[in-house]
């Protein structure tokens, strides 16, 4: 019998001043689901900086089945976290395949204060080169072969970490949630690779967290590449056996 990737909804709700609501459900992978919910509250603009996300665990609430527990995650942050109109409005199960799940205008981007990345310090054809690294990383998808991976390098090029998820989206808001609650954003000169297409999101998400260059196996979105240039990120799209096109 075939190994099929596990796909389950997750709900993150948020804590702040003794209240606690639903913010979102998406369907991911389960694993790292700490990581997914830190990576999310920041690409959304929920949490500016790391300081203002206090914990996030898993729901603890007894009335609940063991299930239904493993699937939700409680985010608590301070008063300084914002909760963007549009997510208040637009409550929603994101699907794992979900396009443009954040914001939706550049202008919004900088009106929550994301600046410029740093440029990049290393060559195109050396970016190129990364998504080499990812298959032999990949432990769930050599079993499976339907799961997407995102990582992140140094700014020297050492891989620090690889996350995977039925989706694009869950996946870099898993590698970047890990970068956060480790104390490493801004992550000036840092590279995401990603194993799928460049849609808008992803490049949001790179922008939020500073990364540098966004690298990856298949093609940009007219939208991303507009993101990406208003923001300085350099973007390397169908990198493959270190050859890739830059934009």
């Amino acid at each position: 019998m075939d190994n099929v990737v596990v796909e389950e909804p997750l709900q993150i709700r948020l804590r702040r001043g003794g209240s606690d609501e639903a913010l979102a459900v998406t369907m991911r992978t389960p694993g790292a689901d700490l990581e997914l919910a830190a990576g999310f509250l920041l690409a959304e603009g929920v949490i500016t900086e790391p300081g203002q996300l206090r914990e996030v665990i898993v729901c603890g609430d007894r009335t609940l089945t063991p299930r239904q527990r493993a699937n939700t995650v409680v985010a608590t942050v301070d008063d300084r976290a914002e909760t963007p109109q549009r997510l208040l409005d637009r409550r929603f199960t994101m699907s794992s395949a979900c396009g443009v799940c954040g914001s939706t205008q550049l202008d919004d981007l900088r009106e929550r204060g994301v600046t410029n990345v740093a440029p990049t310090t290393h060559s195109a054809e050396r970016l190129a080169q990364l998504t080499d690294e990812l298959p032999a990383r990949q432990k769930v998808f050599s079993k499976t072969g339907g799961l997407h991976a995102a990582a992140l390098f140094t700014p020297d090029l050492e891989l620090r970490r690889v996350r995977e998820d039925v989706g694009r989206h869950n996946a870099v808001d898993k590698v970047i949630g890990a970068a956060l609650m480790a104390g490493e954003l801004p992550l000036d000169g840092w590279t995401l690779v990603c194993s799928g297409r460049i849609g808008y999101e992803i490049v949001q998400k790179a922008v939020v967290a500073g990364v540098s260059a966004l690298v990856a196996v298949s093609a940009p979105t007219s939208l991303a590449l507009d993101t990406a240039h208003e923001f300085g990120l350099t973007v390397v799209a169908f990198a493959r056996n270190g050859v890739g096109t830059t934009y």
